[in-house]
């Protein structure tokens, strides 16, 4: 009997001649453990998609980026991440925190390949793998219920440019984002970051901000 698919499922793979087809990707494809190849490709992974559901049933996805290593296999059924700074709502965290059940999407836009996980998160301030993250909030430990190849056939193929120069890292100062710099917000920004626009270049404008993000200087 499936584990993944209910009767809605059913319902179109019936309507398509696909059953025998999902049950056998499900037989051969989906297992519960991190294999060898499984964590050589997410420790590999600068970025992934994390998909996390709201107190109203809404679904959110969410891009977490990241230097290579950040997601790190603790165990065969075992993964963590950090939560860096982000907009003061900790809307994925607070998810979690609301919604145990996640989705993650790992992709390599340059092969192409890709890798879907299913599982059961929690976030903590006290974790003892926060002290090896540069500037993380929080860190994310997934128990994993599925993972499994997914067909890569419609990623586009990508070459990375540069990295983030916001990843935190030990061997440099975090520069400070631009939209932090925006007047309006200067009062609602946290302690931490008070009074930092002025050494940053100083206020900008809304409008001067997403004038940066159409142009990518953002």
């Amino acid at each position: 009997m499936s584990k993944m698919f209910g009767a809605q499922h059913r319902a179109l793979q019936d309507r398509f001649e696909a059953r025998k087809l999902a049950d056998l990707v499900e037989q051969v494809a989906v297992h519960a453990e991190i294999g060898d190849d499984d964590r050589a490709f997410i420790e590999s992974r600068d970025m992934f998609y994390l998909a996390t559901v709201d107190e109203r049933g809404f679904p959110s996805v969410s891009y977490k980026g990241g230097d290579p290593g950040f997601i790190r296999v603790v165990d065969n059924r075992t993964l963590a991440f950090p939560s860096y700074d982000g907009n003061g709502m900790f809307y994925s965290m607070g998810n979690i925190a609301g919604q145990a059940k996640i989705g993650m999407l790992f992709i390599d836009f340059e092969t192409p390949h890709r890798l879907r996980l299913h599982g059961t998160a929690t976030v903590s301030g006290e974790d003892p793998l926060l002290m090896e993250y540069v500037e993380a909030d929080l860190i994310v430990r997934v128990q994993v219920e599925e993972i499994f190849i997914n067909c890569p056939r419609y990623v586009h193929r990508y070459v990375k440019d540069t990295a983030s120069k916001y990843v935190p890292r030990s061997a440099c100062e975090t520069p400070l984002v631009s939209w932090k710099r925006i007047d309006l917000v200067q009062d609602a920004l946290t302690p931490r970051d008070q009074g930092k626009a002025a050494k940053a270049g100083g206020l900008i404008t809304i409008e001067e901000y997403f004038a940066k993000v159409k142009a990518g200087d953002a």
